[in-house]
């Protein structure tokens, strides 16, 4: 088996991955939040 040494591992494209699902769940956030703010504006 090999032996794993702790802080070796590259995780640039696991750093890549995480930053795009933060961006698309911001993206999506927000757009809920516009959704929300124009159905209580059309509702008024």
């Amino acid at each position: 088996m090999a032996r794993h040494i702790h802080g070796d591992m590259n995780i640039e494209a696991h750093e890549r991955t995480f930053e795009g699902f933060v961006r698309a769940a911001a993206l999506v956030a927000g757009g809920a939040v516009a959704i929300l703010l124009v159905l209580a504006l059309v509702n008024s």
